[in-house]
């Protein structure tokens, strides 16, 4: 499977640089923040029940090394079309390494003051905007790709979208004003179960710490369960296998 056809099945969207929420228009500077944001969401910690996140976060740093290559990003606005066989996409790539060459070390501290900054902030309505754009209203999808939200933000999401519905910033679609009830109590549930999931790991590992997500990690860190070598890395590739081999896709 290429590029685009993944970025379709785990994103939602061919279109790489919705991938990385951003618009064709963006500078150099502004798809590397989009990669750096949307890496937050897509790490294997920052969601640990999801199966797909280590190949979410691969096909991410390969839609991001497209878009970064001037030659390859060219071809792409052109044409359409994505050369899995250029030496951008090469699959023997150290992704992880990669990360590293482009981001300094990340602390906890980093990622706890990031996550505070940004909720409530204009990034963040903008953000939420696209998405609710991109997934024509679709409260599951959004939710489930805005950025440093839980089920308990939901409200405060819906907040935010109903507010830009009513200054006419975005349009009224009908899956977000007419939600069915139990659509929306399916997600809650979903929520429930992951959340009470995530509370019997952390009764099994014994933290008690008031700050979950710091004893979580520090405990990880002492461990290294599972091959995990620093787990400050919110927003460190740690996980990141060697990408499969594909031949050109084009953009749907």
């Amino acid at each position: 499977m290429g590029l685009l056809e993944q970025c379709e099945e785990l994103f939602k969207t061919s279109n790489l640089y919705e991938v990385l929420g951003v618009v064709k228009e963006a500078s150099d500077s502004e798809i590397r923040r989009g990669y750096y944001k949307v890496s937050l969401q897509v790490h294997p910690d920052r969601a640990p029940g999801d199966e797909l996140a280590t190949t979410k976060f691969q096909v991410l740093g390969k839609a991001y090394a497209v878009l970064a290559d001037k030659d390859q990003r060219a071809v792409y606005d052109e044409q359409g079309i994505v050369d899995e066989e250029s030496d951008t996409l090469d699959q023997d790539r150290n992704w992880e390494e990669h990360w590293r060459r482009l981001f300094p070390k990340i602390t906890l501290q980093d990622i706890l003051d990031f996550e505070k900054q940004y909720k409530g902030s204009d990034e963040e309505i903008e953000d939420l905007k696209r998405q609710y754009l991109q997934h024509e209203g679709d409260m599951d999808l959004i939710m489930e790709s805005a950025l440093c939200c839980t089920n308990e933000d939901e409200p405060r999401v819906k907040d935010i979208l109903q507010k830009a519905i009513d200054a006419e910033e975005v349009p009224a679609y009908k899956a977000f004003t007419h939600e069915s009830a139990k659509k929306k109590n399916t997600r809650k549930r979903k929520a429930d179960k992951e959340r009470k999931e995530a509370e019997e790991m952390q009764k099994e590992m014994g933290l008690n710490s008031e700050d979950s997500l710091v004893a979580m990690i520090q405990q990880r860190q002492k461990s290294k369960e599972k091959g995990f070598n620093s787990l400050i890395a919110d927003l460190e590739a740690k996980y990141c296998k060697k990408p499969a081999a594909g031949k050109k896709g084009k953009k749907k």
